[in-house]
């Protein structure tokens, strides 16, 4: 499946992408959201590994592998954006306070 591949990389750059940001930022809230970016950008990129697992391989081992594979990724896909939710209103204003400086 190449829309599957094509996810796959796109989302592994993203996560490459926050993770160097978040080294280079100096501020601690836009590191908690630079953070639950990049975990959201790790759990895509795993669970659509996993999902990509299922059509390639037809085996009881790789059923089970894509299985937790997907429940792992998707399941931090979905605690990054909880956080990324949470997190993002302190960001902007740490922002406009620096900002206003």
């Amino acid at each position: 499946m190449p829309v599957l591949a094509f996810i796959i990389i796109l989302s592994l750059a993203f996560y490459i992408f926050y993770k160097v940001q978040y080294v280079r930022s100096r501020r601690p809230m836009e590191k908690k959201w630079l953070s639950a970016k990049s975990s959201m950008a790790l759990g895509l990129f795993v669970g659509m590994f996993g999902l990509n697992t299922l059509f390639i391989q037809q085996t009881t081992v790789s059923y089970i592998v894509a299985a937790l594979f997907m429940l792992i990724g998707f399941t931090s896909l979905w605690t990054g954006f909880k956080a990324y939710r949470h997190v993002l209103p302190y960001a902007q204003r740490e922002a406009e306070e620096l900002n206003n400086q």
